[in-house]
């Protein structure tokens, strides 16, 4: 029995027509890549599900402004994005409501990509050390550095995607992502890091 590859728009024109289950097998070509993103944004599991639901439903109901200037993929990407850093302002007001310091949601999976981490147990204190300060420096950025430099670093996206997702020209991607990098690891030459960082 041979599996016939239907494209994204196939499903996109028959989602439109009523096709639940077109809509279905599109969520669950590009889950993964929905997660991720809203995970780049948000940093808590929990919440990046709940962003990612919430993104599959918007798209849903906004399905007929689909226009495919860009890929269905971009396009679910944005809407995603968009989810997530609405969520996390919210969050972000409400804990700042609370008078609780803000969680340290963005850096914990990019550390591995900017630091060498310690391989032996002897190094483990210094290692922990430095992603606290590699954290610090993320979330010292201004937004557009460090939500750009996030997405970068999960490995999940193409520039392309990531200006689709941040509203942007490709050129504006590469020059922010570059700009993150040279200026955290600038602040952490500063702090005294530099034999951790790695030029690449």
């Amino acid at each position: 029995m041979s599996t016939v590859c239907v494209d994204d728009l196939d499903l996109v024109a028959r989602a439109r027509q009523g096709d639940s289950a077109a809509f279905g097998e599109l969520v669950d070509r590009h889950r993964v890549a929905v997660f991720r993103a809203a995970l780049a944004a948000l940093g808590t599991h929990a919440e990046a599900e709940d962003a990612a639901q919430d993104a599959f439903l918007a798209a849903y109901r906004r399905l007929h402004s689909f226009r495919g200037d860009a890929s269905f993929k971009t396009w679910l990407l944005t809407i995603a994005w968009h989810e997530a850093i609405n969520r996390r302002r919210a969050v972000t007001r409400m804990l700042r409501r609370m008078v609780q310091p803000a969680p340290d949601p963005e850096g914990e999976h990019v550390v591995a990509g900017l630091a060498a981490a310690g391989p032996t147990p002897e190094e483990a204190a210094a290692t922990r050390q430095v992603h606290r300060a590699l954290r610090h420096e993320i979330r010292a950025l201004s937004p557009k550095l460090r939500d750009a430099l996030l997405l970068a670093q999960s490995g999940d996206y193409v520039y392309a995607e990531i200006g689709g997702m941040l509203g942007i020209p490709v050129g504006t991607v590469k020059w922010r992502i570059s700009e993150a990098r040279r200026i955290v690891k600038a602040r952490l030459r500063a702090r005294g890091y530099g034999d951790v960082v790695h030029d690449r």
